[in-house]
């Protein structure tokens, strides 16, 4: 999981990994150059945790969480790897369902369930053990609005058929993506060239080109997002980034020339 100087959404984020049915797995916080305060806490809440920690980190260069998600790929044991952000609380069921619908030659892709900020700020530690942040009713309580909350109703048939019938493309979301790392490292992992704009996309694109297909799992694996500002959104960024996607779908780009082999 991404993470850069949001230790509050964080602490929250691994406390709900905490609790997931499968333990069986490594945590892995790709910080793409937080201060001392991050460090600190992953210090502090490792022993309290009954699966691995691991802190991968760089220097602050601006938003590089493309070249930090690589890193993470490369120090991570595992065969099968699930993508999320550090500001999205996983429901208990989350790992599970990854690695229940894991496919060879196939990714996976689901989605967020999009919280205010006066309902991110309102979640406990407490309220995650316990679930409550993926009650409706609880959130209604804690200052969410009149939405549809169908993503954390949905079960069994209906979330398989809502996987089915969405209009939502199966696209790699960073927030919520997996797949076998060895296809990941094939394409040689995310582009670095790429800022905040459609980088996590780009991937699933190569990903496409190399023949795999995707899955639909937007209302069964579910998470929270919890609110925050997004300073480093730019139109320079948008625009190099949208010149790249366009390059791979054009010229049908398998393998980025720019990521885990150029570390």
């Amino acid at each position: 999981m991404s993470t850069y100087n949001a230790e509050a959404w964080l602490e929250k984020v691994i406390w709900g990994f905490s609790v997931q049915t499968e333990q069986d797995f490594e945590i892995i916080i790709a910080d793409d150059g937080s201060g001392p305060a991050t460090k600190e806490l992953l210090d502090r809440l490792a022993p309290q945790l009954p699966m691995p920690l691991v802190h991968v980190w760089q220097e602050d260069n601006g938003f590089q969480k493309t070249q930090i998600l690589n890193k993470a790929i490369v120090a991570s044991k595992s065969d099968y790897l699930i993508f999320t952000d550090g500001d999205c609380i996983p429901r208990a069921d989350f790992v599970a369902t990854h690695l229940n619908r894991r496919e060879q030659g196939c990714f996976l892709s689901g989605g967020y369930f999009k919280l205010p900020m006066a309902t991110s700020q309102a979640i406990t530690k407490e309220d995650i053990l316990q679930q409550n942040c993926f009650n409706v009713a609880w959130l209604k309580q804690n200052g969410l609005g009149n939405v549809k909350t169908s993503k954390l109703t949905a079960s069994g048939f209906k979330a398989r058929l809502l996987n089915a019938i969405t209009p939502t493309k199966a696209t790699w979301n960073g927030h919520n993506a997996s797949a076998y790392k060895s296809e990941l490292v094939a394409v040689n992992g995310f582009d670095t060239q790429m800022q905040y704009g459609g980088e996590d996309r780009e991937l699933g694109e190569r990903l496409f080109n190399k023949g795999l297909k995707s899955k639909q799992i937007r209302y069964s694996a579910i998470c929270v997002h919890l609110d925050h500002a997004r300073g480093y959104v730019n139109d320079a960024a948008w625009q190099k980034n949208n010149a790249i996607r366009k390059y791979t779908k054009d010229h049908k780009v398998v393998k980025t020339l720019t990521g885990i082999e150029n570390l």
